[in-house]
């Protein structure tokens, strides 16, 4: 099969993601859609405010009738009334009258601004001074003001988060179209794979993918499900990413995409119709044995076995992915990325791209990046870590206060 072990670069692969698409969209409950991607554009059928409001507590004036005024020189002002909360008033304001109104409140006719409570005294029961100059709209938002009646108020590909949920409430939404999330389908492969509630026997491992993938697919907004331990044997393999790509939207395997094991799993892949390599190799470290496949457009995703490599690349493509999937535009999609200085000399090699786990730590408003040395493998290691450090395949390491780009974690 075409494409397979030629390793090219993470850029090289990235250009070939837009060949998965958005997922189909679905109508979910307001109070649902938290954290989720709208698929559709969101139009306000009124305007926000619906009236002119009071944005503090005090009193509507005629704005002309404070002009001047001061702690010194205050204005004097007729109290003619109060508006309740929720009620329209009858009154119209004359000159040098006032009315008592609460934040949010319906400005009545003939005010133009609000003083402040604090920048008034009562003088009599009926009579105030106010102590503070107001321009006109002051301490008012006009009807319309934060949202125009026909205005695109949320676009496309947009996440919901609690005050997009807020905004919606506000223009009388109570349900809304969005994409679905992805169901991603897991797979941990290898003859020394056990499950974690077994004791690994001289050469076996526990399953530590089958946790950090279902981790990190829950928190990229997918709903993942795993779908077992397949043995190096091509039937069960073959039964296994059958089931998960008949049943998902997207399959992921740990291990059985090395050099070793690359001919079983090539078969596999071979035997389903409309199966594309889009990749096999990629120059990083870690995560050279990376597969990524379209099958029957679905994507399909091979880690390496080591739990750090698998989940790096986890971070770089898998993340990706599923941001595909789930409708994000390009303007909304997470980065997750901040631009660091290297704290100390960082070594590395010319023609692939590395990936250095690093603590961050911030000093005088720069963000520095301490490198985490020990073996790639070590699991351990990336507990504590903070964020990646990305060392671009040109360059032969970072000397110290050089900058670079690290993911955070």
């Amino acid at each position: 099969m075409k494409g397979f072990f030629k390793v090219q670069t993470p850029a090289q692969l990235y250009q070939k993601l837009n060949c998965f698409k958005p997922l189909s969209s679905e109508e979910v409950p307001l109070e649902e859609s938290l954290h989720r991607v709208l698929a559709e554009d969101v139009t306000s059928p009124m305007n926000l405010p619906e009236f002119p409001r009071s944005t503090v507590d005090g009193f509507a004036v005629k704005a002309k009738d404070t002009y001047g005024a001061s702690e010194k020189n205050p204005a004097l002002l007729q109290i003619v009334g109060e508006i309740p909360m929720g009620k329209v008033s009858e009154i119209t304001l004359k000159d040098g009258e006032a009315i008592k109104i609460a934040t949010g409140g319906m400005v009545p006719e003939g005010a133009d601004a609000v003083e402040m409570v604090e920048y008034t005294g009562w003088v009599d029961g009926q009579t105030i001074h106010a102590f503070k100059t107001l321009s006109p709209l002051e301490n008012v938002i006009q009807a319309g003001e934060d949202i125009k009646a026909g205005e695109v108020v949320l676009r496309k590909g947009r996440l919901i988060r609690p005050q997009e949920v807020g905004l919606l409430a506000g223009i009388g939404r109570t349900t809304i179209r969005v994409f679905r999330r992805p169901k991603v389908g897991i797979i941990s492969s290898g003859d020394e794979i056990v499950p974690v509630d077994e004791k690994p026997n001289s050469g076996e491992v526990r399953d530590i993918n089958r946790y950090t993938i279902v981790s990190m697919v829950r928190e990229s907004g997918g709903i993942p499900f795993f779908f077992g331990i397949a043995k190096d044997r091509f039937d069960d393999l073959k039964d296994k990413i059958e089931t998960g790509l008949n049943e998902m939207d997207m399959v992921v395997i740990t291990g059985g995409s090395s050099v070793g094991t690359l001919d079983l799993v090539g078969e596999v892949l071979q035997s389903f119709p409309k199966t594309e390599v889009l990749g096999h190799g990629l120059s990083i470290r870690p995560g050279k044995p990376t597969l990524l496949a379209g099958v029957q457009g679905k994507p399909f995703l091979g880690l390496p076995g080591h739990p750090v490599s698998a989940m790096v690349i986890f971070y770089l493509f898998g993340k990706t992915i599923l941001n595909i999937l789930s409708g994000w535009s390009d303007e909304m999609k997470p980065q997750g990325r901040r631009k660091v200085r290297a704290g100390r000399n960082i070594p590395s090699v010319a023609g692939r791209e590395d990936y250095v786990r690093v603590t961050l730590e911030e000093k005088d408003g720069i963000l520095w990046a301490y490198p985490i040395f020990g073996k790639s493998g070590a699991i351990a290691h990336l507990t504590h870590a903070d964020g990646l450090l990305r060392i671009d395949m040109n360059e032969e390491g970072l000397e110290e206060g050089e900058e670079a780009e690290a993911i955070l974690l």
